[in-house]
C-alpha cells in the first residue's frame, strides 16, 4: 500500500543532488545499513537496487565534497536489530526465533557481534556522533513531538538530536520524516520525492 505522505519537509531526490563541503547531514540508520554491512541484500527481505546503490553512492559524495556526517547512537540498536534478523535468516531461511539464534548457536552468534563492530567502526571512521542524553526532560520532549508527528519511537528521538544540534538535514529513505517541518529531507524514495513535487516541497539545489 502506498503511504498517504503530508509532506512539511523540504525534500531532495538525491539522485539530482550533488553534495556541498558547507552541508551538514544526520545519516538515519537505513542507510548506514545499506552502505556498511556487506550482508544487506541476503536476508528474507532484501533492500531494493535503488536502496543499496543510490545511499552508499551519495554518501561517498558528500564525503567527496567534504560534508560533515553524523550518526545517533540510536541507530547502534537499530543496526544491531538488523545485523542480527539479517544473519539468522542468512543461518536458517526457515523460521527461527531471535531468542534461539541468540542462545543456542554461539558460534553463528558471534559472527553476529563481529558484523556489528565492523559496521559500527566504518560509521566511527567516516561521520561524528551526534549526541543525546535521553533524560526526563528529553521524554517529554518526544512526547510532545509524538502527537503531532507521525514517526516511531526510534526517530522521535533521532529527530530531538537533530534539533539539539542544530542540524536540518538527513539522509533517508524513510518516508516518515517528510511529515516534519522545519528539515530537509534527502533521499531516493520515490514515493517520498513525488509526493512532494505534488505539494510543492521537492527542493532543487
Amino acid at each position: 500500500m502506498t503511504n498517504n505522505l503530508t509532506v512539511k519537509a523540504s525534500v531532495v531526490d538525491i539522485r539530482h543532488d550533488n553534495p556541498l563541503s558547507s552541508d551538514i547531514f544526520l545519516v538515519d540508520t537505513n542507510a548506514w545499513y545499506w552502505m556498511t554491512y556487506p550482508n544487506a541484500s541476503s536476508g528474507n527481505r532484501p533492500p531494493y537496487p535503488y536502496q543499496i546503490n543510490d545511499y552508499p553512492f551519495y554518501i561517498s559524495q558528500a564525503l567527496s565534497a567534504k560534508s560533515s556526517l553524523a550518526y545517533s547512537g540510536l541507530s547502534f540498536a537499530e543496526l544491531a536489530h538488523l545485523i542480527e534478523n539479517t544473519q539468522k535468516e542468512i543461518f536458517r531461511p526457515s523460521p527461527l526465533s531471535r531468542k534461539d539464534f541468540r542462545h543456542n548457536y554461539p558460534i553463528q552468534r558471534a559472527d553476529v557481534v563481529a558484523q556489528v563492530q565492523v559496521v559500527w567502526s566504518q560509521i566511527k571512521e567516516i561521520a561524528v556522533s551526534a549526541d543525546l542524553m535521553i533524560n526526563e526532560a528529553t521524554t517529554d520532549d518526544v512526547l510532545v513531538r509524538f502527537e503531532t508527528e507521525p514517526l516511531d519511537g526510534y526517530d522521535l528521538f533521532i529527530l530531538e538530536t537533530m534539533k539539539k544540534e542544530n542540524i536540518n538535514n538527513i539522509i533517508t529513505d524513510d518516508g516518515d520524516y517528510c511529515t516534519v517541518p522545519g528539515i530537509t529531507v534527502f533521499t531516493a524514495n520515490r514515493n517520498m520525492i513525488n509526493a512532494a513535487r505534488a505539494q510543492g516541497n521537492l527542493l532543487t539545489r
